[in-house]
């Protein structure tokens, strides 16, 4: 599906990121923590001032441990009281992944002075950098 198509929110995609990572390097748990650090879990079919079923929260799983360690996560969350309201993340196994198409790929670091990266994308970068300021490189 194009972005356009999406943005319609009449696809049942999500906007995600597919994170790769190593485990010998960083921890599932730890990409667990990063991702409900820097976004609103309890919102459904919303982020900030994107609205729609696009934006909904949601994990995708590649295996039984993930998903099993996502929802964990979700019931530890929720035990503590992190936020006010239900979280209402899915968790759900991952299917066919489309990239972004060229223009978004990279988008913070090739748009910085825009108002949406400054407003909302900025912000989140930066707490997930003092967050995780050990774990990242340079």
């Amino acid at each position: 599906p194009s972005y356009a198509e999406v943005c319609n929110g009449d696809t049942g995609h999500a906007e995600t990121v597919q994170v790769t990572f190593n485990p010998n390097v960083i921890d599932y748990e730890t990409l667990l923590t990063a991702f409900f650090a820097i976004h609103d879990p309890t919102t459904p079919n919303r982020q900030g001032n994107d609205v729609g079923s696009q934006y909904r929260s949601v994990i995708f799983t590649h295996s039984a441990d993930q998903e099993a360690a996502a929802r964990g996560k979700i019931a530890a969350l929720t035990a503590e009281g992190v936020w006010p309201d239900p979280i209402v993340t899915e968790v759900l196994p991952a299917a066919a992944f489309w990239p972004a198409e060229e223009c978004h790929q990279d988008y913070l670091a090739r748009n910085p002075t825009q108002p949406y990266c400054q407003a909302v994308v900025s912000p989140k970068a930066a707490k997930l950098r003092r967050l995780f300021k050990d774990r990242l490189k340079g």
